[in-house]
């Protein structure tokens, strides 16, 4: 059975994991790539064994209920979900682990630990669920100030719910599944549903720009915004609740995406919807994925909107059991609250074999879980739990993704599929592999979303995957891409953030996080340098 807690090490709860049948799919597929039989192992330090160096802070007596130094505590605070947080953690190297962790259940605690953390000198860093896999919570390790991580998990209950105008009042900490049960009681649903669903939070959404479950249209957790409540070291305020408003820049839009170097989101009232009743899905082949590309451009252009649009390539197809190899595949799905579909699916799939396609044989209801789309959905769930089990054999599994223009899209794909493969071949000596999907489109262009494979040398791992993260991320501006559609800049995409944002927005950027955190006490590292 799965235990209530998150890991220290790798993904989910104590108790959950890989099956075997899963780990030995994905054993499988690495022997066939890499030519390989075994792969050299290294062992996980347990929870007794993790070196932790002595806090050097402790809180004072009026927050001591609120704070933990207690080694999992801290141990499961020490790293987001990256590929270099989960070698450091089978490397025990656990020199990031925050000197303290508070667990306000008020907004008053988060506001009274924000000033005490002031105070003392200390770094704080703003916690939902861990789940950055860009160094969205890893602190340098070579820091000199302590380090307080806020953790918001007790801060997670639909406080409010507006029938009229179809709304909810939501606590920054709630949990996506926690969330949807609040929200079920109503009769509605935020339908936000990334990969980390289960295991991160509503303000950890707002704070990163999360991308979510539609594929088209209502594509990022700002389309759901309507207005905010945040507490920074300068005082707290609230943005207006409004449906829109052209009244100056949105103070919304300054917060959503700030990753929290501002502030800390204790509220947001979100606009949601009613739960859908009327589905139509399934998958469609296509020979040639660039093809696939153009039937998805098609649609997009069409004003259909589905509400799943994935595009997966034939290798990517068949990483993830979704396929052979020898087809691209499009997993393609609509759902209302309000009306049947067949209309809005049926042009989809014309758009479809006018380029090439071929849709399978799926009816009814449930088509949308079936055949091809259906393995790939649960594929695509189960994808994280794979990394804590690849590492510590010296596979360099990762994935990085954009955003570029249709203009640009087929150059681009080449281009950053070469400079990868590439530089995985320079850096690891031997032949690796990149696959590419589609996880959003727009009537403009495609956010591709790559996954890179290397069979890496324990000792060299970090090295190794920074050679072949930096190769990816300068094709990424080179070809005219974004550093990132929806993981957010964190740590790790900061070099490349740095040179995609114009500097007088830097200059902008940091004159706000000196009125609204004058010490620098918030997540420093993150998006700008104090």
């Amino acid at each position: 059975m799965a235990g209530s807690r998150l890991k220290f090490f790798g993904w989910g709860c104590e108790g959950e994991g890989m099956t075997p049948e899963e780990e030995a799919f994905a054993l499988k597929i690495h022997r066939e790539r890499f030519g390989v039989e075994e792969f050299a192992s290294l062992p996980v330090p347990g929870l007794d064994e993790l070196r932790l160096r002595a806090p050097r802070l402790r809180p004072p007596a009026s927050l001591a209920a609120l704070c933990s130094t207690e080694r999992y505590d801290r141990a499961a605070h020490a790293f987001g979900k990256s590929y270099p947080d989960t070698a450091r953690g089978m490397l025990n190297d656990y020199e990031s682990a925050p000197d303290v962790v508070a667990f306000p259940a008020t907004e008053g605690d988060v506001a009274a630990v924000m000033d005490w953390t002031g105070t003392a000198g200390a770094m704080l860093v703003p916690f939902g669920g861990g789940s950055s896999v860009v160094g969205g919570v890893t602190v340098d390790a070579a820091r000199e100030r302590p380090l307080v991580t806020l953790d918001l998990s007790r801060l997670g209950k639909v406080l409010e719910f507006d029938r009229a105008s179809r709304a909810a009042r939501i606590e920054g900490g709630a949990f996506g599944p926690a969330l949807e049960a609040q929200l079920k009681r109503h009769g509605v649903t935020l339908r936000h549903f990334p990969q980390s669903f289960a295991h991160s939070t509503l303000g950890g959404w707002i704070a990163t720009r999360s991308g979510g479950h539609f594929a088209t249209l209502t594509t990022h957790i700002d389309d759901f915004v309507e207005s905010l409540r945040i507490v920074t070291p300068a005082g707290t305020f609230e943005t207006r609740r409004l449906p829109a408003s052209g009244a100056g820049p949105s103070p919304d839009r300054m917060l959503i995406g700030s990753e929290g170097i501002l502030g800390v989101i204790t509220q947001a009232w979100m606009r949601v919807q009613d739960r859908p009743k009327y589905r139509a899905g399934g998958a469609v082949r296509f020979k040639d994925f660039h093809a696939a590309a153009s039937a998805v451009r098609a649609i997009a252009q069409a004003a259909l909107y589905p509400s799943n649009c994935r595009l997966l390539d034939a290798q990517e197809a068949c990483d993830t059991g979704a396929g052979d190899g020898s087809a691209a595949i499009l997993v393609l799905g609509f759902e209302s609250a309000d009306h049947p579909l067949d209309a809005w699916m049926g042009r989809a799939l014309e758009c479809c074999r006018d380029h090439g396609g071929v849709p399978e044989r799926t009816e009814g209801a449930e088509a949308h879980r079936e055949g091809a789309a259906g393995l790939w959905r649960n594929a695509f769930i189960r994808m994280p739990y794979a990394r804590e089990r690849m590492v510590p054999r010296g596979i360099i599994t990762d994935t990085f993704e954009t955003a570029v223009t249709w203009d640009r899209f087929e150059a681009a794909h080449a281009a950053i599929t070469r400079a990868t493969a590439d530089a995985i071949r320079t850096a690891t000596g031997r032949p690796g592999q990149v696959t590419c999907r589609f996880t959003h489109v727009y009537p403009d262009g495609p956010a591709p979303y790559f996954t890179f494979h290397a069979l890496g040398r324990h000792g060299a791992l970090l090295e190794q995957w920074r050679a072949i993260k930096k190769a990816a991320g300068d094709a990424l501006l080179a070809a005219g891409g974004t550093i990132t559609h929806h993981h957010a800049v964190g740590r790790d995409h900061r070099p490349w953030y740095d040179r995609q944002r114009p500097n007088l927005f830097a200059e902008a950027l940091r004159a706000a996080k000196r009125v609204l955190d004058p010490q620098g006490v918030l997540n420093p590292g993150v998006l700008i340098d104090p």
